[in-house]
């Protein structure tokens, strides 16, 4: 799963209860009551590290400061240089109210940072002659259909790691995100209704549907299960002893990093652990830094080991050719102007997507890195392939400008070693400008809003079942004298429908850690009969994820839920 990069606190906006007024988001940060303030990290003093150069001698402060300002718990951070580990260490902690401190071996959800292992699965299947990366996915899946036939008779397996396949951004993620019922294979399946917005390879929209299908022709190809092949021939021959593959595998006083969010705008609190289960190629590892740095030397070796066969030549995980094509581009990415001045040194001359990895550059040097985002997680893995240089940072909070002030903290340190640019007071001033312009956003809408409007219907009128052609069904009942939204396969997705404005409802999600609330509208015929239900993200800076937009619900016939009178 991708994040959001500059947010630091929930998205959604606030509803006042049963005043059903949108509450503007920095009002309603100002009527909250002051956060429970992070513990201080445990520090010693800033410890000297003799394979570190001279600006990272302050590293020990410098996290402090970036666990502070993102009101993150706890990091974890691995740098690897020439083959050799030059730090892996852990700052802050596991949990909120608990003791026990990140280490190098915490495990943390590494999210979209699986995806690279997922290409890396596919092109050692090519090598070994289960598969060519420019075989039909129809050759593997004769089933595989997407909402176009010629796209269905033309995707290849190399498109569906690169992000190019017509879907819009995150088109499909509801069937997955957050945790659904479906099957890998019914996610699948359902990939036929899904949309397509944009021309076949002519655009980079990130998805994360098409990995659920690159991972049924991993286990198709090689006769395993996914987890299965990818510790057998990942993680064991890279060393990656510590990592699972998701979080079902986790076990009680396993050294593991817990979740957290900021909850409608107040204390960051740990999040419920996620299992992505019908989607595991997208984003379902679990790894350390410890085990990560041994993958970032894999790959900035093309994909040797340190070990040597009988024939003295060293053991490969994958073939430099493979590797190639992985770090090639695929994908050309627009590339955007900074959102604040102070940015600007970051844009790229080129941009784009590989197989599993983005590609870029910076101060003159090639990049090949990725993100994950998860809910309480976010992470980035970065490498400099000419410097033979690898940074990986964990996070338990869902800051991505926290990931992005030590990444760029590291790197400058041997990119640019003659300048010392204050990452977390740049990312803070980027994060306070997208909040505001989001806090606008809603102003907007509340601007807009007609508070003398009612629905056109009674309440109770509006209750039924409400189908999607991918997602499927959307039910809404009433329950004493309120609204109330479920989404048939997606426990948490359960909220209030409020009425905004004529026919449009807000649905605030029970599960406040969500930041998906929405807009709700109903579109009725010449008769009164509602026609149509869409929705959308109220906050623009909502995790794309929650593609809601892209549902067209339609009422199901002779299917409305019991009314409560009560």
């Amino acid at each position: 799963m991708h994040q959001r990069i500059l947010s630091v606190r929930p998205l959604s906006v606030r509803l006042a209860g049963c005043c059903a007024l949108l509450m503007v988001a920095t009002a309603t940060l100002a009527q909250a009551p002051a956060p429970r303030r992070l513990p201080p990290p445990v520090s010693t003093g800033d410890l000297v590290r003799p394979l570190m150069p001279a600006q990272l001698q302050d590293f020990d402060a410098y996290m402090a400061d970036t666990l502070s300002t993102f009101k993150v718990p706890g990091i974890a951070v691995a740098i690897v240089k020439d083959g050799k580990v030059v730090m892996e260490q852990g700052f802050g902690v596991r949990e909120l109210g608990k003791p026990d401190r990140v280490d190098a071996h915490t495990l943390f959800a590494i999210a979209s940072n699986t995806k690279a292992f997922t290409a890396a699965a596919l092109q050692q299947l090519a090598e070994a002659g289960k598969l060519k990366m420019d075989d039909r996915v129809i050759d593997h899946l004769p089933w595989f259909r997407m909402s176009d036939p010629y796209v269905t008779h033309e995707m290849r397996i190399r498109d569906l790691l690169a992000h190019r396949s017509g879907l819009s951004l995150g088109a499909g993620d509801l069937l997955y995100w957050p945790p659904t019922s479906y099957t890998t294979k019914e996610v699948v399946e359902r990939l036929a209704k899904v949309p397509l917005k944009n021309g076949f390879r002519s655009h980079y929209a990130y998805d994360n549907i098409l990995f659920a299908v690159a991972t049924l022709v991993i286990e198709q190809a090689s006769g395993q299960r996914y987890a299965d092949y990818v510790r057998e021939h990942l993680f064991k021959p890279v060393g990656m002893d510590e990592s699972l593959i998701d979080m079902t595998y986790l076990k009680p006083g396993m050294d593991v990093a817990t979740g957290h969010a900021p909850y409608d705008f107040k204390d960051v609190e740990p999040v419920p652990p996620m299992a992505w289960l019908n989607d595991p190629g997208a984003g379902g590892i679990y790894a350390s830094v410890h085990d990560l740095a041994k993958w970032m030397n894999v790959q900035l070796a093309g994909g040797a080991l340190p070990t040597k066969d009988a024939d003295g030549k060293p053991q490969r995980v994958f073939s430099a050719k493979s590797h190639h094509e992985m770090w090639s581009m695929l994908t050309p990415i627009p590339i955007k102007p900074a959102s604040i001045p102070e940015l600007a040194q970051l844009t790229p001359d080129f941009y784009g997507y590989g197989e599993g990895w983005f590609l870029s550059d910076y101060m003159g040097q090639k990049l090949a890195w990725h993100t994950g985002g998860w809910p309480g997680f976010v992470s980035r893995v970065t490498m400099v392939p000419k410097l033979h240089l690898g940074v990986v940072v964990l996070t338990n909070q869902q800051s991505g400008a926290a990931f992005n002030a030590v990444t760029y903290r590291v790197l400058d340190a041997y990119l640019n070693p003659s300048h010392k640019t204050d990452w977390v007071a740049v990312y803070q001033k980027a994060v306070q400008q997208a909040e505001a312009k989001a806090d606008d956003s809603v102003a907007k809408h509340e601007q807009a809003r007609d508070p003398r409007s009612k629905p056109s219907l009674p309440l109770a009128d509006y209750a039924g079942t409400y189908r999607d052609p991918w997602y499927g069904d959307v039910v809404i009942t009433s329950e004493h004298g309120k609204l109330r939204l479920r989404f048939s396969k997606t426990k948490q997705l359960i909220g209030t429908l409020t009425p905004w404005q004529h026919d449009s409802f807000t649905v605030r999600w029970d599960d406040r850690s969500l930041d998906a609330d929405a807009f709700v509208d109903f579109a009725l015929d010449m008769d009164g009969h509602i026609r149509e239900m869409r929705m959308q993200p109220i906050s623009p800076l909502t995790d794309f994820s929650f593609d809601f937009q892209d549902l067209r619900l339609v009422p199901v016939a002779n299917e409305h839920p019991p009314v409560s009178k009560h």
